[in-house]
């Protein structure tokens, strides 16, 4: 059996009194590709956080590498974050640097390095993702896809255990689309790290992840393989993965009976839907 990397276990987590997470439990294995998928607002990019050691959960816990994260003092959850890469939605690059320093930056920050090795690295990381010829651009120099290809290449600067992806499709034509779900499997098979993918872009996700969790309203609701999800007979999920129109998701949001409204002609007449 494969060893898990993260462990989250009976995770809540509220804002005061709003709830967020409930009962939350995922296992993230050495080695693999796992995609968190949901409705925009349902927890996906909380749970990233709370793994990342900025949030911390109001019960249950996290474990990271064997330590669990929010217990860990700051110099040792810093050192924990050096072993996690983030791949924040639109590449967030620093738009004041070039390519190449925006790679080299985690190294300066992070490493004791050479400026000479510093440099191979920097090529080193460009080249796996296909943009060394790139390096002396400027962010805004860089299209949509050339930009998230970057993000990656910083995401893997400092050899990570763990990367995260916060929606690394979103804005992305098919050709760039295809590219960047390719790198995640082909860097993460390569360097023997672990991935999470957080992401609304089901058909893509499930071309190149192992495992997958839906979540829905601040909980799992489903969870499987690519395959079992594609079969799923969860009505949430089944509407979720085929982008049906009609399901638990309304079309309409809620409102009184339309017979109702469009016989309100006092209130209608000064403007205001009673």
């Amino acid at each position: 059996m494969t060893e898990a990397l993260v462990e989250i276990r009976d995770l809540n987590f509220a804002y005061d009194a709003r709830p967020i997470l409930s009962g939350i439990n995922m296992t993230i294995p050495r080695g693999k590709v796992v995609a968190v998928m949901g409705l925009s607002g349902c927890g996906k990019t909380t749970t990233l956080r709370l793994i990342g050691g900025q949030l911390k959960p109001t019960s249950g816990y996290v474990r990271v590498a064997g330590k669990i994260v929010h217990e860990l003092p700051e110099d040792e959850l810093y050192a924990l974050r050096r072993k996690m890469g983030m791949l924040f939605q639109f590449g967030a690059l620093f738009t004041d640097m070039s390519v190449y320093d925006n790679i080299a930056f985690p190294m300066r920050e992070h490493a004791d390095l050479p400026e000479e090795l510093i440099h191979d690295l920097v090529l080193m990381k460009l080249h796996a993702v296909g943009l060394r010829g790139a390096a002396h651009l400027s962010p805004s120099e860089l299209s949509g896809g050339m930009a998230r290809r970057v993000a990656l290449a910083r995401a893997i600067a400092l050899d990570p255990w763990l990367i995260m992806y916060d929606e690394p499709f979103a804005g992305l034509d098919p050709i760039s689309l295809s590219i960047v779900g390719s790198l995640i499997r082909r860097l993460n098979d390569a360097l023997g790290i672990s991935s999470i993918v957080v992401t609304h872009d089901v058909q893509e996700s499930l071309k190149i992840v192992d495992y997958v969790y839906f979540m829905s309203g601040g909980k799992i609701v489903a969870e499987g393989t690519a395959e079992d999800i594609k079969h799923s007979q969860e009505p949430f999920v089944h509407q979720f993965v085929w982008g049906e129109i009609d399901g638990p998701v309304n079309f309409h949001y809620p409102a009184r009976p339309y017979r109702e409204d469009i016989m309100a002609q006092p209130a209608r007449a000064r403007g205001w839907w009673a």
